[in-house]
């Protein structure tokens, strides 16, 4: 499959539009499924120093980053929807298109859950400079770019209530998503200057972990 980058009907409802409240449930299984917060869980914790602040890219409802906070790890979320309730009061809350973020050099560590699949080479291009801007560590789960994914899901998600919007959105998030080193190359990760590594399950989960060699650019 050649990548292919759509819209997503998400990105055009309101957060409490029912049919995007329905999506998000469905995301949540989605996530499940592919075991995305029990990765991050398991995966940050050893990669990060002591001290340094963790930035969740397209936090959504901050499920994600609750779950981190609650493990002890700080965790920001940025996100182009307000702040969702219980927010941690001591957590910063970035509204914002990330493209136009200008902070990312206040943190070390910034992760990605089925985020980066939805910008085209160009994007992530711009986006892998402003990442290059101080960032040490970068974990990315996305959709591994298999038709068999998308005939899977759209055989079985039906039957767990999926509605159209997650019908329409896993198809074209499978298709923008990732295989071997495509994600890094697209954001122009130095193989010089970052160890990384990608990986793909078989449940179709695409992960990326990017650690920069560079000692100077630690926090």
């Amino acid at each position: 499959m050649e990548r292919t980058v759509q819209p997503e009907l998400l990105d055009s409802l309101a957060p409490d539009h029912p049919d995007a409240v329905r999506n998000r449930r469905d995301l949540r299984l989605t996530n499940a499924v592919m075991g995305n917060p029990r990765w991050f869980s398991r995966t940050l914790p050893a990669l990060l120093r002591s001290s340094e602040r963790v930035l969740d890219l397209g936090a959504g409802t901050g499920e994600l980053a609750h779950r981190l906070n609650r493990a002890g790890l700080a965790t920001d979320g940025l996100d182009l929807w307000p702040a969702p309730a219980g927010w941690p009061a001591g957590r910063a809350w970035h509204r914002t298109d990330l493209q136009h973020f200008d902070g990312f050099a206040s943190y070390p560590a910034v992760i990605g859950n089925l985020i980066f699949h939805q910008f085209n080479a160009n994007e992530l291009k711009r986006l892998g400079r402003r990442l290059d801007t101080g960032t040490r560590l970068i974990l990315a789960s996305e959709p591994a770019r298999r038709r068999r994914s998308q005939v899977l899901y759209r055989t079985l998600a039906p039957l767990c209530g999926a509605n159209h919007v997650s019908l329409h959105d896993a198809h074209v998030s499978i298709a923008a998503g990732f295989l071997g080193r495509e994600l890094p190359d697209l954001l122009g990760l130095d193989p010089a200057h970052w160890n990384i590594h990608c990986s793909t399950t078989f449940i179709g989960a695409y992960r990326m972990i990017a650690i920069r060699l560079d000692a100077s650019a630690s926090r």
